[in-house]
């Protein structure tokens, strides 16, 4: 993840989903059996993701984001926490160390060179540790709002493929929110937003999600305006089994 000491995130959506408890809700709730042991966080924005995510698996959390104003924010927002800390900078400051899990949640699409920002990640992975990309899906729904926030592309499965990392093997991949894929589909179609309103997110947040996550199973995860992947990094003949213990 790039960005300089002058780096100064350019979108003004994040205060308007911290609300989307819901949704926040579900796709943690998907990527839960993989949050354990030492974990970093890229671009960790104003830590409105990071609680939902909390368990007692969790040995230590650590948070990176380069822009300095969310990285106050941050820091604060994290601070009740338990083993919670927090950096200002990229996934270069934090070389060196070594995770069991990486995440990149609504990150990666903001990231130019994606493939070296994974390669990156997967050399500061344990054997059998893991990297989740949560990310928005479907290049045809990009739109005003997607390049207002800077966001240098949507994903699918094959893109996505595309990025996985030296070393790591692609352990899972699905869709989620089939509704509200229909609902980002019409503000790229008609609407033209370049900015939701906290009234559309809220019922979006309120309605659509759950209705999404009723239908998203019967569907197989086949359907929806966000990608989830999760990747692991390889393992010497017989250690991941001694390491997990």
């Amino acid at each position: 993840m790039t960005g300089g000491d002058g780096f100064a995130y350019p979108g003004q959506e994040l205060d308007i989903f911290a609300a989307a408890s819901h949704w926040k809700a579900y796709w943690a709730s998907r990527i839960r059996p993989w949050v354990r042991g030492d974990v970093l966080e890229v671009g960790a924005g104003l830590g409105a993701n990071t609680a939902f995510l909390q368990n007692s698996d969790v040995c230590s959390w650590h948070c990176v984001e380069p822009d300095p104003g969310l990285a106050g924010r941050l820091a604060n927002a994290v601070a009740r926490l338990r083993v919670c800390s927090v950096s200002r900078g990229t996934i270069a400051s934090v070389v060196g160390h070594q995770f069991d899990l990486i995440l990149y949640i609504d990150v990666l699409e903001h990231i130019e060179a994606d493939r070296c920002e994974l390669a990156t990640a997967a050399d500061l992975l344990r054997e059998g540790g893991h990297i989740v990309v949560v990310a928005p899906a479907h290049q045809f729904l990009f739109g005003e709002f997607d390049a207002a926030i800077g966001h240098f592309r949507r994903y699918n499965r094959a893109s996505l493929r595309a990025c996985s990392p030296p070393d790591c093997q692609l352990r899972a991949m699905w869709y989620l929110d089939c509704i509200g894929m229909f609902a980002s589909a019409a503000n790229r179609i008609l609407l033209r937003q370049s900015q939701p309103t906290a009234t559309q997110i809220r019922r979006w947040d309120s309605y659509m999600v759950p209705l999404s996550r009723a239908i998203d199973p019967l569907l197989r995860y086949s359907v929806g305006k966000t990608i989830c992947a999760v990747w692991e990094r390889a393992c010497e003949p017989g250690t991941c089994r001694r390491q997990r213990g």
